[in-house]
């Protein structure tokens, strides 16, 4: 999912996402906004994931929760 899709459907995952890392509080979906980058910032900070770890790990949740599915049109 490139950036701009990925701030479109941030409001539509944000409960996912605080299901799989509970570690991130509200303040920081507040402060992530759909900004992917700032989202992998925040799982490094929480997490402890290096860079390449945060990426796979938004990878591997974004193909569990269907929303690599760029193709698609609503």
């Amino acid at each position: 999912m490139n950036k701009d899709q990925f701030e479109g459907k941030w409001h539509e995952v944000k409960g996912k996402v605080k299901e799989k890392w509970g570690k991130l509080t509200d303040n920081d979906l507040t402060e992530i906004n759909g900004k992917k980058e700032s989202f992998l910032g925040k799982l490094q900070a929480r997490y402890g994931y290096a860079k390449d770890k945060a990426e796979k790990e938004l990878a591997d949740f974004e193909k569990s929760c269907g929303c690599d599915k760029s193709h698609e049109k609503k």
